[in-house]
């Protein structure tokens, strides 16, 4: 049985750039708590709840968002702060309104980590004693990855470097993001090396940026918004800590995590107009293009190529990946695709959503959208 509906009533976002130089964290977040209301005839007054996601490490001290409560519009509100990406912010706003305990909601996600050393951010998360010393962490990992995809699929470092350039070329024309020169597929192939097979391009390129939404009960969404995008299930799964553990063949946390959303929207396939995926490098996107049933396993780039669902038509979050909160981003693209369909062809319909955390996508979580 699908569970009841939450909408997403309204979505505002930062342009998400390498250096936000000239504004803080607090600027960023207040920036998009502000604008989120704009056309909605809510105001802070009508929200039930504030979560946040971001994170301490990145941020560079502890309970950072003690720091930010004034711009998230907490002040003598309900406050709580998710150390994951912003989708799982999402999910438990979703759960306290379908619980009953709440009407409106504002999930905010934000992230600055031109301020830290991205690679000892993930090096922190792996295991302290062997791996940690010699620096393995997110490039290692999708190193290692991407030579096992490579080799079991037949897909070539010339089919991966084609599909970055035509994410950043996707992500230049939705706007929203920095970019001071479109590469090619050659410039791709011929950046710096990241861990092999892949280059720095190949990898997801971290970037500063916040996004806030407001969620609500179904009859305050259709209130407020002319079209409201519903989230009608979600899911969610992490696997093994240490990456020698898992298969390295597939994403399995994904998979669970795609299966428990479907199961809860009362869907019986993965059927959906267009996908909004985060990845950790352009294998971890072909990867969750497979785990969320949309190719078969091995096969991801066919469904990009040939398939019938529109896969991130935002660029994804290889040309722009605001740690924290690039799950939330791929859920307001979506929300907009659905809600403010172009203005030619047909009216897409269902989405799917995916958000990643952990080092080489260790956690997953996928929503269902439906209009």
């Amino acid at each position: 049985m699908a569970l009841s509906k939450v909408g997403v009533v309204a979505t505002a976002q930062t342009e998400l750039r390498p250096a936000w130089s000239n504004a803080q964290h607090i600027d960023l977040i207040s920036s998009v708590v502000t604008s989120v209301f704009k056309g909605t005839g809510l105001t802070i007054d009508d929200v039930d709840f504030v979560i946040d996601s971001g994170s301490d490490v990145l941020d560079g001290r502890s309970i950072s968002n003690c720091g930010f409560l004034g711009a998230l519009g907490a002040h003598h509100k309900e406050e709580a702060r998710v150390e994951e990406d912003g989708l799982w912010s999402a999910l438990y706003g979703v759960n306290k309104i379908r619980a009953g305990a709440s009407s409106i909601g504002l999930i905010v996600a934000y992230s600055k980590p031109s301020e830290s050393n991205v690679d000892l951010y993930w090096n922190s998360q792996v295991e302290p004693f062997y791996q940690r010393p010699v620096g393995f962490g997110q490039r290692a990992a999708s190193g290692i990855q991407a030579q096992r995809y490579l080799a079991s699929s037949g897909t070539s470092q010339q089919d991966l470097a084609e599909l970055v350039a035509r994410r950043w070329a996707d992500a230049a024309a939705n706007g929203g993001i920095a970019i001071d020169e479109l590469p090619d597929a050659e410039a791709v192939l011929h950046a710096d090396e990241s861990a092999a097979p892949l280059t720095r391009l190949m990898m997801a390129r971290p970037v500063d940026g916040a996004v806030a939404m407001l969620i609500a009960r179904e009859d305050i969404a259709r209130r407020v918004s002319r079209n409201p995008a519903f989230i009608t299930g979600m899911g969610t799964s992490m696997d093994t800590h240490g990456y020698a553990d898992r298969d390295g063949s597939r994403l399995a946390s994904a998979e669970k995590a795609a299966a428990m959303a479907y199961r809860n929207a009362g869907w019986t396939t993965p059927e959906a107009d267009l996908a909004e995926i985060s990845a950790s490098s352009v294998v971890g996107e072909l990867m969750t293009i497979e785990a969320l049933g949309l190719a078969g396993q091995g096969k991801g780039l066919s469904a990009v190529k040939e398939g019938m669902t529109v896969i991130n038509k935002s660029g994804g979050a290889l040309p722009a990946d605001p740690i924290m909160a690039t799950g939330l981003v791929r859920l307001a693209e979506a929300s907009r695709q659905l809600s403010q369909p172009a203005p030619s062809g047909t009216a897409p319909r269902r989405a799917i959503v995916h958000g990643a955390g952990g080092v080489c996508m260790q956690n997953n979580c996928v929503f269902t959208l439906e209009v």
